[in-house]
């Protein structure tokens, strides 16, 4: 059996960077063994796998090279934006059917955004000399009066503020101890950021850590930034309902992203919220 993949990159800042994801379009008839399988043999931190179906526009799966998981960012950017490109989708809205439910995608000129949920918020202050030991920093470099919580607008991360952007860039990811943390608290991974941004206007720089589904880090993550945009504005006060989040630029080699994030309310609390961004097609392959 010979399967196309394309790989494209989501949350390009202007023209460059981004994060390559995997995107393999007509894969009804492929076992989820065949799609783990294929994603392996891609060899990026995750691929979508595009099927039709009967409660959605489209049903998409996510795997990454070791599991599937429910919802990937990246991956939902770059097929929507290849499937508009292909003339597949004409409208400025359409809809995801995944294994946690249906999310509406929505489009904006040459940018798409996923729809994400209203936060779930939990303290974990007992564990922050071991989250420190693990990034090998001290508490002392988290940011002043703000500590790590895990937020979850579907995918559950480690929300890490860090002092200043030296803090961010110099950490030593201990992928064990990360992904031990991570099993413990059923985590996609570790979202790490600070306040000074390399482009002006924007909120925050991150880095994102996830061994535990094999990715040891990636340049854009589009489920951790809406969770780090909710934890701007109900844990550090920032009154604000759109929120530009970097990544990528500050690990090594960089590969600049940006993923722009807004934020929903009824009655003043997040109800929902969405997150997306430009993506670029790069190459295809057999398989």
């Amino acid at each position: 059996m010979k399967i196309e993949a394309h790989i494209i990159n989501a949350f390009v800042d202007g023209n460059l960077g981004g994060n390559p994801a995997g995107v393999v379009l007509n894969a009804d008839d492929l076992s989820n063994s065949q799609k783990l399988e294929i994603a392996a043999t891609i060899g990026l931190s995750e691929t979508a796998f595009v099927s039709s179906s009967k409660v959605a526009d489209f049903k998409l799966d996510f795997f990454t090279p070791t599991k599937q998981i429910a919802h990937c960012g990246h991956a939902t950017i770059a097929t929507f934006v290849y499937l508009r490109e292909l003339g597949l989708i004409t409208k400025s809205r359409t809809s995801k059917e995944t294994i946690d439910g249906n999310r509406e995608i929505y489009f904006d000129g040459d940018m798409a955004f996923m729809e994400q949920l209203a936060p779930s918020y939990k303290e974990i202050d007992h564990c922050i000399d071991d989250i420190c030991s693990s990034l090998k920093i001290s508490i002392k470099d988290l940011l002043n009066n703000h500590n790590p919580f895990i937020v979850d607008t579907g995918n559950s991360f480690l929300i890490v503020p860090l002092k200043d952007e030296t803090t961010v860039l110099g950490v030593h990811a201990y992928l064990d101890e990360i992904q031990r943390i991570s099993e413990e608290f059923d985590l996609i991974g570790y979202y790490i950021f600070s306040q000074k941004t390399r482009v002006p206007g924007r909120d925050a720089a991150t880095r994102m850590f996830a061994p535990r589904y094999g990715i040891n880090e990636e340049s854009a993550t589009g489920m951790a930034a809406g969770p780090l945009a909710c934890y701007l504005r109900d844990k550090m006060g920032i009154d604000k309902d759109a929120f530009l989040i970097e990544q990528g630029h500050l690990m090594e080699p960089p590969s600049p992203s940006v993923i722009k994030v807004h934020l929903k309310f009824e009655d003043g609390k997040i109800s929902r919220l969405i997150a997306g961004g430009k993506a670029k097609v790069m190459e295809s392959m057999i398989i």
